[in-house]
Formats: structure tokens, sequence, C-alpha cells
């Protein structure tokens, strides 16, 4: 028999969840979105990274709780809506859902594994292409096409850069 009481499936306790500095609640987001909006125009191939989606994640899954975790996504889509030129509420709705998803998973696994946050950051990247995809289609009546072969490598591309990139954000933890 498998014993479940491997450090990936250990049920994490809410005492566990990580204190984040209320700076960075701000200033990482913000920096993330500008990196979005502005890095692109200069450097074309970069616009492919999806950086406030890993931001998202990585703060669901630190904070462990689902409300946080739901307000969070939402300000940093509509932070992102806004300065872009898409639909406002787009990146709004489908980063709120996200960030439910992630948080919902993070009370579940040890989320601090690396080959699980390389999972995560391609799970929820696909499921943020997808969601947008259907909520284009459902909500706006957009005729857009959804290339799989491109969302998969896209994903991967996405899931390598979200393990330094989280690494680099728990640095920011608060020593408790």
């Amino acid at each position: 028999m498998m014993d479940y009481n491997d450090s990936l499936l250990s049920r994490p306790r809410r005492d566990r969840a990580a204190k984040l500095r209320p700076v960075s609640l701000i200033a990482v987001p913000l920096a993330a979105i500008l990196f979005q909006v502005y890095v692109p125009r200069f450097f074309p191939y970069l616009g492919y990274l999806e950086l406030p989606l890993l931001v998202t994640v990585y703060f669901a899954l630190m904070k462990r709780s689902t409300v946080p975790a739901v307000f969070f996504g939402a300000a940093v889509g509509l932070g992102q809506d806004s300065l872009s030129s898409q639909p406002l509420g787009m990146f709004g709705i489908v980063n709120t859902l996200v960030g439910y998803f992630a948080a919902s998973v993070s009370m579940r696994f040890d989320v601090d594994n690396n080959t699980l946050r390389l999972f995560l950051g391609f799970f929820f990247f696909f499921f943020h292409q997808f969601f947008y995809w259907v909520l284009a289609r459902a909500l706006l009546g957009l005729n857009i096409n959804f290339d799989l072969q491109q969302t998969l490598v896209l994903a991967v591309l996405n899931a390598c850069v979200a393990v330094p990139l989280f690494h680099v954000l728990d640095k920011l933890k608060v020593a408790a």
C-alpha cells in the first residue's frame, strides 16, 4: 500500500499560511501588470509570459484561504484589464477563478514542492487561457480560436518561469 503521509499530500494546517509583507501585496502585482503591459512593446517575445497570473497563483497558494485569494485575483485581473486593450472584466473574472482554485489546491497539498509548483504553473496557465476563451465566446460573442498546441507550449514556458519566480517571491515572506 502507498503511504499517504508523503510531503506532497500532507494536509497543511491553517496556521501554515504564509505571512506576507503588506507592501509586497501591492508592489509585486503592480510590477507584474506593468511588465505585462510595457515590456512586450520593447521585447515582443516576452509577451507570452503571464506574470500577473503567476503572481495571482503564488499569492493564492501561499495565503491558503479562498476568500482573500478571490479578492486578490479580482484586483489583479481588473488592474490588468484597466491597462490593457481587452474588455474590462475579462481578466478580472478569470483571475478570480484562478485565485479561488489555487487557494483550494493549497488547502489540500503542500505547495512548497517544486514539482507541484511546476505542475500548478502549467495547469493554471492552461486553465486561465481556456476560461478566457470560454468567456470571450459566451459573454462577448467573439469568435476567437483556441490553439491547443500553442497553449500547451506557452503553458510549459510559463510553468518553467513560475518555479524560479515562486522562489524569488518566497524571499518576501515574513519570518515566523
